[in-house]
């Protein structure tokens, strides 16, 4: 289920990278305006999003909004029952880097196969925590880029991208995590719609 997801996901990339010359908007702009990414109407600010998930997205944060829409669940950490935030995180660190992280958001900031970063490091593939229930890192999510993160927020809602600079998430950030693979950093550098060329 999960990699036909996946494959559904790619594929309508793909199809929307070929019909690029002849559709009046771009297909990565349309992909994140239907998944409610950016709205129909996209500002130059907008653009400038776009253009930084075009050209830098990792191919985790590929990964991940394969699974945008999934519906939270407590305790869940898969597709098909639904995820809460760090069961999310998990999944796609072992995904996308064979790295199996721990179970709960603050036992992901402590992990030592991950390395601390500064909020103005930040680079797509990023693990990004919040203090949302009175304590240091009881939520994490995935920097995507431009101030975005992906994570699943909480019951009644599913997978999706926020804005990090919004008030209520700016106040409640407490830091960032960063894989110590070799394989991170060139993550971070990958082109995933050329590949799909």
């Amino acid at each position: 289920m999960l990699a036909l997801g996946f494959a559904l996901g790619v594929s309508c990339l793909s199809g929307m990278v070929q019909a690029q010359q002849t559709a009046p908007i771009d297909p990565v702009t349309r992909f994140l305006a239907e998944r409610g990414i950016t709205g129909a109407n996209v500002a130059e600010g907008s653009r400038t999003f776009i253009n930084q998930v075009r050209d830098t997205t990792s191919d985790m944060v590929l990964s991940a909004m394969s699974f945008l829409g999934v519906p939270y669940r407590r305790g869940g950490s898969t597709s098909e029952e639904g995820f809460d935030c760090s069961g999310f995180t998990r999944r796609i660190f072992e995904l996308s880097l064979g790295l199996v992280l721990p179970r709960r958001a603050d036992e992901q900031a402590k992990d030592s196969a991950l390395t601390s970063v500064r909020r103005d490091e930040l680079k797509p593939g990023d693990l990004v925590f919040f203090n949302t229930l009175r304590r240091t890192f009881s939520h994490v999510g995935i920097y995507v880029g431009e101030g975005k993160f992906i994570h699943s927020p909480h019951t009644g809602a599913a997978v999706r991208v926020d804005d990090m600079r919004e008030a209520y998430w700016n106040k409640r950030f407490t830091g960032a995590r960063r894989a110590k693979t070799s394989s991170a950093t060139d993550l971070t550098t990958a082109d995933p719609i050329s590949a799909l060329r």
